[in-house]
């Protein structure tokens, strides 16, 4: 079974960020203080369908006592839910599911009342994909909903939604994990895996995933498969997975910093020679380079990213922002975010960054 599969979580106190999310509904939980509709938005692999099943699983758990919110994870409808054989949690994919016909079957359900539990639970997934007609049937059942029935719509674009679906629900925004979270995440699931690691490998592979729990387990997926004697190096994650080290990234930002535009050419074209993913590469510089800015603006070492370096990169970094000149950074920002546009349709993949060192270095 694939991690986020395996080790989604069955407890609100084991959801992994999204703290301001969690803590709304479990008081609302406690306090018996449900709505009839939720609308949870935000990028994907943060949590959303995890959660509204975890409220699901919350709602219709035969042995939460009065003033609590965890399910007990033992009871038939906790197991049901995690098995997925409950017959009063209905999951509809709205990107295949999406017309009004579909709708009105999704209505014609919704009056019957649960069969074993004590809410019908419809989950949506995607809900920004319903056609106009489709959405307008849904928002007829939201403004008058029977009391048995409970909508947890999940998107990843918010702006499409209608506003008065938006009206109608309780909404609630999605954030991507941070750097720490993710790498947090993924510590404890080697540790449960009983794997040995490099951490900087996984911090590799928490880059790389931007945020997204889903994207950080599955890439962590690949490199068990292929990590040998069960220790996952950070050269086994840069050769397979076509990725970058932190060193190569500080090295190459000095390079910017001195205008030494001869090394940092050679540079790009040895990591593009090995195979590294320039895009994935230049995503890193960028990340960086943006740390160095904010350092220089306020020095602010409480920072995410800066949080998640070792100490030798720390010092690496406040380094490079007490050489490199402020507007110089940003100037180096403007070319290599033109440069990031650029190399997509580039035939000489490292043209793109090679015209911008000569810009920064000039």
């Amino acid at each position: 079974m694939v991690l986020y599969r395996k080790y989604r979580p069955q407890k609100f106190s084991e959801v992994v960020g999204q703290e301001h999310i969690v803590k709304t509904l479990t008081n609302a939980l406690k306090r018996d203080i449900l709505a009839h509709g939720y609308l949870f938005a935000g990028p994907h692999g943060t949590g959303k369908t995890t959660l509204a099943r975890l409220l699901a699983k919350s709602l219709n758990c035969q042995n939460r006592k009065t003033g609590q919110a965890e399910p007990c994870c033992k009871c038939d409808s906790c197991l049901e839910i995690k098995e997925g054989k409950a017959i009063d949690l209905i999951e509809i994919d709205a990107a295949s599911n999406r017309g009004i016909d579909d709708i009105r079957e999704l209505k014609e359900g919704i009056g019957f009342v649960p069969a074993k539990s004590k809410y019908k639970v419809f989950i949506i997934d995607e809900c920004h994909q319903l056609s106009k007609e489709a959405a307008n049937a849904l928002l007829k059942t939201l403004e008058e909903p029977p009391s048995h029935a409970i909508f947890i719509m999940a998107t990843t674009e918010l702006h499409k939604m209608i506003a008065t679906i938006l009206s109608r629900c309780q909404t609630f925004v999605f954030h991507k994990l941070t750097q720490v979270e993710l790498l947090g995440l993924l510590e404890t699931t080697l540790k449960k895996e009983g794997i040995k690691y490099e951490k900087e490998a996984l911090e590799m592979l928490c880059f790389s995933s931007h945020g997204a729990a889903r994207d950080a387990q599955t890439l962590l997926d690949q490199a068990m498969t292929l990590a040998a004697d069960k220790l996952i190096t950070k050269e086994e994650v840069k050769t397979i997975l076509g990725l970058t080290d932190k060193k190569a990234v500080f090295e190459f930002l000095s390079f910017l910093s001195k205008k030494k535009k001869k090394e940092a050419l050679e540079l790009v074209n040895k990591i593009y020679f090995e195979g590294i993913d320039l895009a994935e590469f230049l995503s890193y510089i960028l990340a960086y380079l943006r740390l160095i800015l904010i350092l220089q603006i306020d020095d602010q070492t409480q920072a995410p990213l800066f949080l998640a370096l070792n100490q030798e990169e720390k010092e690496m970094a406040l380094k490079i922002s007490q050489e490199f000149e402020e507007k110089r950074v940003k100037l180096a920002l403007e070319a290599l975010l033109s440069a990031e546009n650029k190399i997509k349709f580039a035939s000489i993949p490292q043209l793109p960054i090679e015209l911008s060192i000569l810009d920064i270095c000039q």
